[in-house]
């Protein structure tokens, strides 16, 4: 259970991060998945991170401080159409930046929209992750949107999609940012894993 969080500092680069050696979890997806609805939901504020129905509000890197202990981290949406290439670019190098460069970063949490087969954009990040050694942990939003069958056969068909190209799978978790679905299993995840980066 969060406390409280903060917001500390928007970074262009990895290099502008703050320079401590807290560990962080960084949320990433694609533009209008959910991410900033889904942070605000984890740390019980719905005012921390800035949502927007237009996709492509996050162009920085976005650090909050949570309960003095650890670092989350909201990173720029990849894949917005209507960015410029120039634009584009420019967000894939810096997110790419990020999660090679940054030693403080314990675990990636990669948003999908639960109501979609699987996209190509989603999977070619994925598999940049894995070939880069990035740890990283799959998050469905929006899972208030569909039935409880319907939202299981589409976590399941990812899944088996996935197990196409990958030996094993990541940590997977189902949320829902309107009714708190998942919030204290990924919570806890996170305890889990600072209390080993503790050790």
């Amino acid at each position: 259970m969060i406390k409280n969080a903060q917001y500390i500092i928007s970074s262009p680069d990895v290099k502008d991060c703050p320079q401590s050696r807290l560990p962080e979890y960084a949320f990433i997806g694609r533009s209008n998945v959910g991410k900033s609805s889904l942070i605000n939901m984890l740390c019980h504020n719905p005012k921390l991170a800035k949502t927007s129905q237009k996709p492509g509000k996050t162009l920085l890197i976005n650090h909050f401080w949570v309960d003095n202990a650890w670092h989350l981290v909201d990173l720029p949406g990849y894949g917005y159409a209507q960015a410029g290439q120039k634009q584009r670019e420019a967000l894939r190098r810096m997110i790419e930046r990020y999660c090679l460069l940054r030693e403080q970063l314990v675990c990636l949490f990669v948003l999908i929209d639960c109501r979609h087969e699987p996209q190509k954009i989603d999977l070619e990040f994925i598999a940049w992750l894995g070939e880069n050694g990035v740890p990283f942990a799959l998050v469905f939003t929006k899972g208030d949107k569909l039935g409880k069958v319907r939202l299981k056969e589409n976590v399941e068909a990812y899944k088996t999609r996935l197990l196409e190209e990958w030996e094993e799978l990541p940590p997977v978790f189902v949320t829902s940012s309107e009714t708190g679905l998942g919030g204290e299993e990924l919570t806890n995840y996170i305890e889990e894993l600072n209390e080993q980066v503790k050790s």
